[in-house]
């Protein structure tokens, strides 16, 4: 009981610094309490554990938008999401995880919050502006409003089932 009030406490705490309380985000250098903070990238002061990595860096030879052509093609369901299926990052991505789980079908799955390179190939692939986005058998579906209407109505269950898995019972 002890450890969660001072959890707590110290939640509180956090929440009344004025950076917890700011709602945009601050590029630069800033000063508080006498230290110096760096929020740039590329800053010399940043430790090497903490700068953002390209994750597809290692394959200079694929481009992001073979990528995204690979994963669409070789994955029956395939969503480009905030977060990952276990951790969605957002209410729409959580929403279409759940309602495609419903159906027991293996779910392959990018976290655009990882690289924006990746984020803008998506959209250009696909020729729509937002997350999440699935593709069924190659085909681009939508989003979750989408794939709700589609499960409402039946279509998603007919739309899958010749992939391997079975819809849940209700």
């Amino acid at each position: 009981m002890a450890r969660f009030l001072s959890s707590n406490a110290l939640l509180k705490a956090i929440a009344t610094l004025p950076a917890a309380r700011s709602n945009r985000n601050v590029i630069g250098s800033f000063y508080q309490n006498g230290l110096r903070y760096s929020t740039v990238p590329s800053d010399p002061d940043t430790h090497d554990d903490f700068r953002p990595t390209n994750k597809f860096q290692d394959s200079a030879a694929v481009s992001f938008k073979d990528v995204v052509e690979q994963d669409v093609k070789e994955n029956p369901v395939m969503i480009y999401m905030k977060g990952v299926p276990d951790f969605p990052q957002c209410g729409f991505s959580s929403l279409a995880v759940r309602v495609l789980k419903h159906y027991n079908i293996p779910l392959s799955a990018r976290n655009i919050l990882e690289d924006p390179e990746l984020k803008s190939a998506v959209k250009a692939f696909s020729h729509w502006p937002t997350f999440p986005q699935i593709f069924i058998k190659g085909e681009f579906i939508g989003g979750s409003d989408i794939i709700l209407n589609m499960h409402q109505n039946g279509e998603l269950k007919e739309k899958l089932k010749d992939i391997s898995g079975s819809p849940k019972p209700e």
